[in-house]
C-alpha cells in the first residue's frame, strides 16, 4: 500500500510551509513516528513525523513552498525493513568496496617564468608601486604580461592577504516573515518611543530577600520579568488605549492582559504569549515565563502559543543592551523594552547615590496612543517598580510572593 503523507495545518490562517530540511533521503526505510523532515511556517519551525513504517520517496525538494494539505512523500507501507538497515539517526557504516576512487589529480609543474613580470609589464607595476608577487600571470607559463600590469588594481588598503570570500544563505520562511512583519511595522504604523530610568533598588532587596525562600517553595527563580509584568498590567489598567489595536476603521480594546514575551531561539526570534497574565500571581509568572522560554528555545513551542497578545515585553538586558527602540508587534500598538542593569550616580533625597538603574522604552502607535497615555503608561511602569510592596503586593509581601 502506498501512502501519501500530506502536509498538515500547523496553525490558523497558515497557508504553505517550506521544506527547510530532510532527514531521510529518498529510498530510505522509515519507521513510524520517526521526524523525517524540518518545515518552516511563517510563525514556527516544526517536525514532520513519519504516518506509517516504510520506504519512503520524496516529492519535493528542500527550499520548496508547499501548500497546507499537498503530498510531499510516499511511504510504501508494504516493504519489508531490510536487513543490517541503520537505526533512527544512525549512519551506515560504509564499506571499503563501495568507497568512490578519487581521480589522480596531478599537480601543474612550475616554471621559472612563473609570476615573472615582462620588461613593460615591470615598468607598470612599478608605477602603480604593485608587488609582482601579488599578481597572477596570464602569459605563457605563467609569466606576466603587459596586459596583466595595465589591468591589475591598486589596493585600496593595507593588503593583508587575508580571505575576502563570503557566502550566500537563503533566509528560512521564519525569518522572512519576521523581516516583513517588522517593515511593515516601521512604514504602517505612527511609531514614537518614550524613554524613563527605574531604579531598581527595592526588587534588588526584595529579591536578596526572599529569593531562596521563593525558590525552594515553588521551585522556580524569583526573576525580574514577574516583576515587570505584574507592573505593565497595572498600567494597562490604567490606560485601556494602550491594550488596543487598529482594525481598519475601528479600535479594538481588551479587558484582558495577553503578555507576549520575547524569547531568543534557535531559529531565531520567538514570542510566546502568557494568558490572562492579569489572573496569575508572582508564581504563576515566573513559572509560565520558564515553561514558554523552555519550548521556544528547544524548538517545541506551537503556533498557537505565539497567537494573540495584546502587549509585548522583551529583555534585550540580558544581551547587554544599555538603550534602544523596540519595534512594535503588529498588530499590537505597543511594546516595552527591559535594558541592563547598571549602577549609575542619581539624586536621591538632596544628596548623590548609586543605585542600580535601568533605562526603559515604550515604543507605540502614535494613531491611537497619544504622548499623555504613552508618557503616563511609562511612569506608571516606573512608579509600580519603584514601590513594589505597596503598588503591585498590596503591601502584604508574603501572601503576594505565597510564602
Amino acid at each position: 500500500m502506498i501512502l501519501e503523507m500530506k502536509v498538515p495545518s500547523p496553525g490558523e490562517s497558515i497557508t504553505e510551509v517550506e521544506i527547510a530540511e530532510w532527514l531521510v533521503s529518498d529510498g530510505d526505510y522509515v519507521e513510524k513516528d520517526q521526524a523525517i523532515a524540518e518545515v518552516d511556517s511563517d510563525k514556527a519551525t516544526l517536525e514532520l513525523p513519519a504516518e506509517e513504517s516504510g520506504i519512503i520517496t520524496l516529492k519535493a525538494e528542500v527550499g520548496d513552498a508547499v501548500a497546507v494539505g499537498a503530498v510531499v512523500c510516499l511511504i510504501d507501507t508494504a516493504a519489508s525493513k531490510p536487513e543490517g538497515a541503520a537505526k533512527s539517526g544512525e549512519k551506515p557504516v560504509e564499506k571499503k568496496s563501495e568507497v568512490k576512487e578519487v581521480a589522480e589529480v596531478k599537480p601543474v609543474k612550475a616554471s621559472y617564468a612563473s609570476g615573472t613580470a615582462s620588461p613593460a609589464a615591470k615598468k607598470i607595476l612599478a608605477e602603480k608601486e604593485l608587488d609582482a608577487s601579488t599578481i597572477k600571470g596570464t602569459g605563457k607559463d605563467g609569466r606576466i604580461t603587459k596586459e596583466d600590469a595595465v589591468n591589475a588594481i591598486p589596493s585600496m588598503g593595507t593588503p593583508t592577504g587575508g580571505s575576502r570570500g563570503d557566502s550566500r544563505t537563503k533566509l528560512s520562511m521564519l525569518r522572512r516573515k519576521v523581516a516583513e512583519r517588522l517593515v511593515a511595522a516601521k512604514n504602517e504604523t505612527a511609531m514614537l518611543t518614550t524613554f524613563n530610568e527605574v531604579d531598581m533598588s527595592a526588587i534588588f532587596a526584595l529579591r536578596d530577600q526572599y529569593k531562596e525562600d521563593f525558590k525552594n517553595k515553588h521551585n522556580v527563580g524569583l526573576g525580574f520579568m514577574s516583576f515587570f509584568t505584574k507592573a505593565v498590567i497595572r498600567a494597562l489598567q490604567m490606560y485601556p488605549s494602550v491594550n488596543s489595536m487598529i482594525d481598519g476603521k475601528e479600535m479594538i480594546s481588551y479587558d484582558f492582559c495577553d503578555i507576549s514575551i520575547a524569547v531568543s531561539g534557535p531559529k531565531g526570534l520567538m514570542v510566546p504569549v502568557i494568558r490572562n497574565a492579569e489572573n496569575l500571581t508572582f508564581r504563576g509568572v515566573e513559572s509560565e515565563v520558564k515553561r514558554l522560554a523552555i519550548r521556544a528555545r528547544e524548538g517545541e513551542i506551537t503556533v498557537d502559543e505565539m497567537t494573540g497578545g495584546t502587549f509585548t515585553i522583551t529583555n534585550g538586558g540580558v544581551f547587554g543592551s544599555m538603550l534602544s527602540t523596540p519595534i512594535i508587534n503588529p498588530p499590537q500598538s505597543a511594546i516595552l523594552g527591559m535594558h541592563n542593569i547598571v549602577e549609575r550616580p542619581i539624586a536621591r533625597d538632596g544628596a548623590i547615590a548609586i543605585a542600580p538603574i535601568m533605562y526603559v522604552a515604550l515604543s507605540y502607535d502614535h494613531r491611537i496612543i497619544d504622548g499623555k497615555e504613552s508618557v503616563g503608561f511609562l511612569v506608571a511602569v516606573k512608579e509600580a517598580l519603584e514601590s513594589p510592596e505597596e503598588l503591585l503586593m498590596d503591601n502584604n509581601l508574603k501572601k503576594a510572593l505565597e510564602l
